[in-house]
């Protein structure tokens, strides 16, 4: 139950952002960007990323990210991270320049709450190719959650990570970090699975998506969040609860889409032409449904079957 009245609070203090039915927004999550090391989730699917991203520029996307964006539990150092993966930093940094972009904090990457280290560490990176330090993400703001309002209807979209429904990971987040870092990480090198990650774990999976749906259930209100790496869509009629899955499924990433009024689930993964070309495309996994159908059951029992 505290889990659920801290969501309640985030949802209270969360900077709100307008909205209307020609917003275009794309919802990802669970980077885990790392440093190209074997134990870089990110880099096989980095590629894949990097075209989804660019698409989303081009066609004036604002892109949010919820939570765990960066593996800082595995990693020490977030200007590896960005050194590592810098084509990826430059294009969010071009979102950035032009508005475009926000970053929610989650669990792997909770260090980010505090504005000392955001300013030391996302302000500004150093360029090897200029030898000097430039600018990333200047005087950039991270948020336990957000919350979308439409300008129209007032209605309300929460955007979370997700870990604050979970114990092991909010409450014992330093505990977790320590045998993430010292524990299971050394042993995941000899094929051992760390036992405590919700994404590796099918009941945590389902606990956090049971919590979560709990609070949409008693707030009424709709909310997109990640952290599970398990992509959720509901249909119109049951609880609005939402997950964009994760950047780091084998062979794909998912995402959630609110485009022109509507919401979409979607992947994006490498494919094949018959003549053997690779190349890189996006595929619609639910919907679209329009959204005004969710806001207008907010005050309606929901389907929970």
């Amino acid at each position: 139950m505290n889990q659920l009245k801290h969501v309640s609070k985030v949802f209270q203090s969360a900077e709100e952002i307008p909205f209307d039915d020609s917003s275009r927004f794309i919802f990802m999550s669970d980077c885990h960007r790392g440093t190209g090391d074997w134990a870089d989730t990110f880099a096989k699917n980095q590629n894949i990323f990097f075209a989804a991203l660019v698409h989303y520029y081009r066609e004036n996307y604002t892109y949010i990210e919820l939570g765990d964006g960066d593996e800082l539990w595995q990693d020490r150092k977030l200007c590896d991270i960005i050194h590592e993966h810098n084509d990826v930093f430059r294009l969010m940094a071009q979102f950035y320049n032009e508005g475009r972009l926000h970053f929610i904090y989650g669990n792997h990457d909770i260090v980010k709450r505090d504005p000392t280290y955001v300013k030391k560490n996302l302000y500004q990176y150093f360029s090897e190719r200029e030898g000097k330090y430039v600018p990333l993400f200047e005087n950039i703001k991270l948020h336990e959650g957000l919350v979308l309002k439409h300008s129209d209807t007032g209605d309300k979209i929460l955007l979370i990570h997700g870990h604050q429904v979970d114990f092991l990971n909010h409450e014992l987040w330093r505990l977790s970090r320590f045998l993430v870092r010292y524990l299971w990480r050394p042993l995941e090198s000899f094929g051992v699975r760390d036992p405590t990650r919700t994404a590796k774990n099918y009941t945590k999976k389902e606990a956090v998506a049971r919590k979560l749906t709990e609070w949409v259930i008693r707030e009424k209100h709709m909310l997109i969040a990640g952290h599970n790496h398990r992509p959720r869509f509901s249909e119109v009629g049951e609880p609005p609860y939402f997950n964009d899955g994760s950047c780091v499924h084998p062979r794909c990433i998912t995402g959630i889409e609110i485009t022109d009024g509507e919401i979409l689930l979607i992947k994006w993964s490498v494919k094949t032409k018959e003549d053997g070309t690779l190349y890189i495309d996006r595929d619609v996994l639910a919907g679209p449904r329009k959204l005004m159908d969710y806001f207008n059951t907010n005050n309606t029992s929901y389907n929970t079957k």
